[in-house]
């Protein structure tokens, strides 16, 4: 007997210490525990320690306050121009009031699930096809203001939603790829167009310019050519005035030193017939001499006739002289 109370004890104790440590729960960060007592919710639990009372209050739901993401599988939809595609989204949610998503909707995910399938029909059904293809940040925008106000009495609050991909029909997509590829092609021809036209553009600009350079060098050498000439005759009419000065000077030096020399009225004949001579030169045919120039003619020679045979200087020598 005494050993059976002894083991009793021992159990009773046992079960004291578990039934205590079970009433003991620590709430992790970033999670709540919803508090049943006797079936009836009696508190949330937020982060830290918390006692139970035994056998009356239980934990009913164990929420994460963390912000979860779920992707939903690819869902049939039917565009305004009636073309069927398939698209997934992704949800991004978050647990608010852990009360209300423990008793607001049975499955809360499954919920959201089949809300997201409903209102994104709903929206892609006014949408044709290019449209849904060019507007997913309009569809994102829709479908998170729905759902979030469908999902507030639930506790459950949507931050985001994303159209992962949306799967149009095979034939839509070939379709779509004809129309890309011949896209690219108007653009290649449209590009190699304006790249021609610019070349050609830039070549008669160029023959432009370069007729225009050719004329100006050509101008240039025009005037240079003329501005040499030009020198050319301005140095050879300066030339001849000093050759004239020249000769004038000579003539007027000659005059001077006759004049100088005191020379009497046969010297002064003597000279207008070495004029006439030069005039001649061998060029005229025919020279008329004053009769003054042909008696002084025969005064010369006389003068010469003595010179030879008194020693007088001849007449060449005067005129040296």
């Amino acid at each position: 007997m005494r050993i059976l109370s002894t083991v009793l004890i021992i159990l009773l104790i046992i079960i004291v210490i578990y039934v205590a440590l079970s009433c003991v729960r620590i709430v992790p960060q970033a999670h709540a525990y919803v508090i049943e007592r006797l079936g009836a919710y009696n508190g949330t639990w937020s982060v830290g320690l918390h006692f139970k009372v035994p056998f009356i209050d239980r934990v009913a739901k164990r929420v994460l306050l963390k912000e979860q993401v779920v992707d939903f599988a690819p869902q049939p939809v039917i565009t305004k121009d009636n073309v069927t595609m398939r698209i997934d989204t992704v949800v991004y949610y978050q647990i608010t009031d852990p009360k209300l998503y423990a008793y607001g909707v049975d499955n809360p995910i499954m919920a959201i699930e089949n809300l997201t399938a409903t209102t994104l029909r709903n929206i892609i059904g006014d949408l044709e096809l290019d449209a849904t293809l060019t507007s997913r940040e309009t569809i994102n925008t829709k479908m998170r203001a729905t759902l979030d106000v469908a999902t507030d009495p639930w506790g459950i609050k949507v931050n985001r939603v994303e159209l992962k991909n949306i799967i149009p029909p095979m034939e839509i997509q070939n379709a779509m790829e004809k129309q890309m590829k011949a896209e690219r092609e108007r653009r290649e021809a449209i590009l190699r167009a304006e790249g021609e036209k610019k070349s050609a553009v830039l070549r008669a600009e160029g023959h432009k310019e370069s007729t225009i350079l050719e004329a100006e060098a050509e101008k240039a050498a025009a005037i240079l050519k003329a501005e040499a000439h030009k020198e050319a005759m301005i140095r050879e009419a300066e030339g001849q005035a000093e050759a004239i000065l020249k000769v004038q000077q000579a003539t007027a030096d000659g005059l001077t030193a006759i004049k100088n020399a005191k020379a009497d009225d046969a010297v002064i004949k003597l000279k207008s017939l070495e004029a006439f001579a030069t005039v001649a030169d061998g060029k005229a045919t025919k020279i008329i001499i004053p009769s003054e120039i042909q008696n002084m003619a025969g005064v010369l020679a006389s003068l010469k006739e003595t010179a030879m045979s008194d020693d007088i200087p001849a007449v060449t020598d005067i005129e040296n002289a």
